[in-house]
């Protein structure tokens, strides 16, 4: 019988030791990988918010503000962007983020302690010169009329309307689209509750 050849297994090469990434990769791909993170971050912090109409400043004169929002948008829409603003008067008035400039810089440690925002769907009447003449008392009538809402607010006061702003005071031929959503001082904090039980 014929025995079995079996030939020694080819030993295997010695693995090479893997080089190491020259430091221009490793800065590449920190570089890459920084400029994807920061991309990233900019699209999450100015997403839109879509909980409110998207509006635009158009015009800024001392205290007021007059924004557009779209034609499209409803009463409903305008309403929550009313909120919006009173949420952010009564929580620190810090309005800046909503593209608003100070109204009151002036006032240390409180830049909007007097703001009128009017809302145009009608981009025309918030133009700067519109605007000027609304306040300086040229043109009241037209303005008023095409107001889709307004947010007033005082150091002691706020208001929230929806609609044109009657030339008077409001009666039962007041149309049904004007409407006041709120208006009166603003909610003071609770004093902090003192114990009465003497220190030792």
């Amino acid at each position: 019988m014929h025995e079995k050849e079996y030939s020694s297994p080819t030993p295997h090469p010695r693995s090479k030791p893997k080089k190491p990434l020259d430091t221009v990769v490793k800065l590449g791909l920190g570089v890459l990988v920084g400029c994807f993170t920061l991309i990233w971050g900019g699209m999450y912090l100015t997403r839109p918010d879509r909980s409110i109409p998207p509006f635009s400043v158009g015009a800024q004169e001392e205290t007021a503000v007059a924004i557009h929002v779209p034609d499209e948008t409803s009463d409903e829409d305008i309403e929550k962007l009313i909120e919006r603003f009173r949420k952010v008067g009564r929580e620190g008035r810090a309005f800046e983020p909503m593209k608003i400039n100070p109204t009151t810089p002036k006032n240390p440690g409180d830049h909007y302690r007097r703001l009128t925002i009017y809302i145009f769907s009608d981009n025309a009447w918030t133009e700067p010169v519109t605007l000027h003449k609304y306040l300086t008392g040229e043109d009241r009538g037209g303005f008023q009329r095409s107001l889709r809402g307004l947010y007033r607010l005082t150091e002691s006061e706020e208001e929230g309307r929806i609609g044109p702003l009657p030339d008077g005071l409001e009666t039962k031929e007041t149309p049904a689209d004007v409407r006041q959503l709120f208006k009166g001082p603003l909610s003071q904090p609770s004093a902090p509750v003192v114990d009465p039980t003497p220190a030792p």
